[in-house]
C-alpha cells in the first residue's frame, strides 16, 4: 500500500490492522465511514456503494445502523473499509510514462524491487498532477510538487527521497533532460543507528524456536550476516564445506561475495539436511508447497514469532540479526574493512554506522557521576 495512504489511515480513530486479511478495519458506523471517506478520498479510489446500500437497508428495516454493525461486522467482512490506490487515476496523456519507464528499467536490468518502487512513486506523482503533461514539467514545477508533498501530504523524508530518485531517473535517464534536478534540494536524511540484539537476547531468541528448519534459517542469517533476501535464495551448492565458505550470489547491486561458514553452522545445516522432511533438493530452505525458495515474508514472521515468544520488546525485525552480526564482530576486535566485505557494502561509510553502536570502548568510559559519588560528595 502507498505510504501516503497508509499514514492517512493511521490517523483515523479506532482503526485496526488485520494481519490475516492484510487490510485496515474500522467499526462500521456512519461517522467512521464519513471520516474515512473525507480523509482518503483525495488519495485513493473508495467504493462506498456496498456501505451506502447496507446503511440504507438498516434504516428501512428500522434497525439502528450502529447496533446492527456491532452484530454484523464479523458476518459481513466485505463491509470493511479496505482502501487501495486507484491506478485508473493516471490521465491518458500520462499513461505512456509508466510503460516507457518500465521498459527502460527492465533494459537496464534493475532489480524487481527497485522497479516496483520507482514505478509506484511515479504513479503517485502522476495521480497528483492529474491532467497536466508530466513530460513538460520544469524544475520549478517539480519544486512546487515536492513542496506540496511536504506541506500538504506530510510525506516522510524517506519517501521524499524515494520519490525524488524515481522522478530523477525518469527525467534524466529516460527523457535525457540532464541536470534538471540540480535545482531541487533534498531533505536532510535522519541519521538512524542500526537496531540490534545483545548476545543474551540472541540466545533467548534462538531458544524460543522449536522448528529445526526455522532455527537453521535464523542461525544462518546471524552467523553469516545475511540479508533475508540472501538467505532464502541460498542453494545447497552455495555451501562450500571444503573452503568453509558460503557463496552469496547476485546479492544487492548484483554483486557476488563469499562469507565465512561457521563450523557450528555447518553441523547445524548437516543435521537439518539429514532429518528434515521433505529434504531440500535445490534451495537450502525450500517451500514445502512450491519447492521453490522460501518466502521472505515467512522468514520475517518466523523472527517476529520467536521475538515475541522470547519476551523481547524491542521494535526490531529480522534485519536486526545482520546488524547484530556486524556489531558483535566489531566488539570482538574484527577490522571494520573485513566486516564491510562480509556484509557486501559498497561504501565503508555504510559499515561505519556500527562504530556508533559497538560498546567495546563505551563500557570503559567512566561517568563523571561515578567519580563524584566515589569521593563521597553526593548524598542519596
Amino acid at each position: 500500500m502507498d505510504s501516503t495512504i497508509n499514514n492517512a489511515i493511521k490517523q483515523l480513530p479506532e482503526r485496526k490492522y488485520s494481519k490475516t486479511h492484510k487490510s485496515w478495519w474500522l467499526p462500521l458506523t456512519r461517522e467512521n465511514a464519513t471520516i474515512a471517506y473525507k480523509a482518503l478520498n483525495s488519495l485513493a479510489a473508495i467504493d462506498v456503494t456496498t456501505i451506502k446500500r447496507w446503511f440504507s437497508e438498516q434504516e428501512k428495516s428500522g434497525v439502528s445502523s450502529e447496533s446492527a454493525a456491532d452484530k454484523s461486522i464479523i458476518q459481513v467482512p466485505s463491509l470493511s473499509l479496505e482502501i487501495g490506490a486507484n491506478n485508473g487515476q493516471i490521465s491518458k496523456m500520462n499513461q505512456h510514462i509508466i510503460t516507457k519507464m518500465q521498459q527502460h528499467l527492465q533494459l537496464k536490468s534493475y532489480s524487481g524491487s527497485t522497479q516496483k518502487t520507482y514505478l509506484n512513486e511515479m504513479s503517485q506523482f502522476l495521480k497528483t498532477i492529474q491532467h497536466n503533461p508530466a513530460d513538460d514539467f520544469t524544475p520549478q514545477r517539480l519544486k512546487d510538487y515536492f513542496q506540496y508533498c511536504y506541506t500538504t501530504l506530510k510525506i516522510s523524508e524517506n519517501t521524499i527521497h524515494s520519490r525524488l530518485n524515481a522522478l530523477k531517473y525518469y527525467y534524466e535517464q529516460v527523457l535525457g533532460k540532464e541536470k534538471i534536478f540540480w535545482e531541487i534540494p533534498r531533505p536532510k536524511k535522519q541519521f538512524l543507528l542500526p537496531k540490534l540484539l545483545s548476545e543474551i537476547e540472541i540466545a533467548r531468541l534462538f531458544n524460543a524456536l522449536q522448528n529445526k528448519k526455522h532455527k537453521a534459517i535464523l542461525f544462518t542469517i546471524y552467523s553469516a550476516g545475511l540479508r533475508v533476501s540472501e538467505v532464502v535464495n541460498l542453494r545447497i551448492a552455495d555451501i562450500d564445506s571444503g573452503r568453509m565458505q558460503i557463496l552469496v550470489s547476485k546479492a544487492k547491486g548484483k554483486k557476488d561475495r563469499y562469507v565465512n561458514l561457521s563450523p557450528i553452522l555447518l553441523d547445524i545445516l548437516r543435521q537439518y539436511m539429514k532429518t528434515y522432511v521433505p529434504k531440500p533438493k535445490t534451495y537450502l530452505f525450500e517451500s514445502e508447497r512450491t519447492l521453490q525458495s522460501y518466502p521472505t515474508r515467512t522468514v520475517q514472521q518466523i523472527f517476529t514469532n520467536a521475538k515475541n515468544k522470547a519476551g523481547i520488546i524491542k521494535q526490531i525485525g529480522v534485519h536486526s540479526l545482520r546488524h547484530s552480526f556486524a556489531t558483535h564482530l566489531l566488539e570482538k576486535g574484527t577490522d571494520i574493512r573485513y566486516i564491510k566485505d562480509l556484509l557486501g557494502h559498497f561504501d565503508i561509510k555504510t559499515t561505519e554506522r556500527y562504530l556508533h553502536v559497538a560498546n567495546h570502548q563505551l563500557v570503559n568510559i567512566i561517568s563523571p557521576l561515578d567519580d563524584i559519588w566515589k569521593k563521597g560528595d553526593i548524598e542519596w
